[in-house]
């Protein structure tokens, strides 16, 4: 795909199907759960629920912040992603450690009692993996289940997507493959030192791929300039191409821990983090002309301050 047509797509980008038949069906009724860890815990699950996908309140715990809803059974809880897979349970994955080569999955019936799966070990053939995070989940086009993770070699993190044909995902997956588009510039070769990463850039994080008609529109940190920046493709792997957003400068920097959810009207809203150590907040932005532009983010009421780096799955009751 040429760059030209990326953009072209980028300035007409249909809407995702089920923003189609939200905007299809007469109001209707809708349920938002949010996973989260928090800034006074990394080891554990909090568990949120909206009919609006602003206003949340816990399902485990009282009013504002709730209590966790799990623990897993070692290591850290960080960036928990959650989907509802065809069996009806929900799965969840997440970050182990800051450092470390797993990533964790456990999974529940109804959000609040979760049991743990399992670690999975990332290997990946020349990649000295030092770092495994955000992983998020990704069902494709084609019904595919599909986990992207950042792996790190020590300077550089690049999104890795690995696959699963297991019904009740198992712990069967494909082995790990970078996502063409989103590697290390031409020239770099690890290890390196600090001035060599440094000039070669820090890669990307916090991958969350949104499938929409067959194209696919990553949301991608970049871990150099601290900006959210979007990228698409026409297969999962990529190669994907970036394209400017009408006004980066919009949501700042740093940001980070994005999610991108439809909205009932086939608008669309993302979720960040700005990740400030002296007043931690969270925000939401809203799109109607198919990510073209963006509102002015409007803090989570509630919860910013509170959260760090969530997903939100949107389903139709």
């Amino acid at each position: 795909m040429s760059r030209r047509s990326a953009l072209a797509l980028a300035a007409g980008l249909p809407l995702s199907l089920l923003a189609v038949r939200h905007a299809a069906a007469a109001g209707p009724a809708m349920r938002y759960t949010m996973t989260a860890f928090t800034n006074d815990s990394e080891s554990a699950l909090y568990v949120y629920e909206s009919d609006d996908a602003i206003n949340f309140r816990p399902l485990v715990g009282p009013r504002p912040h709730g209590s966790p809803a799990y623990r897993p059974p070692g290591g850290l809880l960080r960036d928990p992603s959650v989907f509802r897979h065809v069996d009806g349970v929900y799965y969840l994955t997440y970050t182990t450690g800051w450092e470390g080569q797993t990533i964790g999955f456990a999974s529940s019936t109804d959000r609040i009692n979760w049991n743990h799966l399992y670690d999975f070990p990332i290997q990946v053939d020349g990649l000295n993996v030092t770092s495994s995070w955000a992983p998020e989940w990704l069902v494709d086009a084609q019904g595919r289940v599909n986990v992207i993770v950042s792996l790190s070699d020590g300077c550089r993190f690049t999104p890795h997507l690995m696959t699963t044909g297991a019904p009740a995902l198992q712990s069967a997956w494909s082995r790990l493959t970078p996502l063409a588009g989103l590697g290390a510039p031409l020239g770099y070769q690890a290890p390196v030192d600090r001035p060599t990463c440094d000039r070669f850039g820090y890669g990307y994080i916090d991958t969350t791929v949104v499938p929409v008609n067959g194209t696919y529109y990553a949301f991608i940190k970049n871990e150099t300039s601290k900006f959210i920046e979007l990228a698409i493709a026409r297969d999962p792997l990529g190669p994907y191409l970036f394209v400017p957003l009408a006004d980066p400068n919009k949501w700042g920097s740093p940001r980070e821990g994005q999610c991108v959810i439809p909205l009932p009207d086939g608008g669309w809203r993302i979720f960040f983090d700005d990740y400030d150590e002296n007043n931690p907040r969270y925000f939401y932005s809203d799109s109607h002309d198919n990510f073209r532009s963006w509102t002015t983010p409007a803090e989570l009421p509630e919860l910013s301050g509170f959260v760090r780096h969530f997903t939100v799955l949107p389903e139709i009751l």
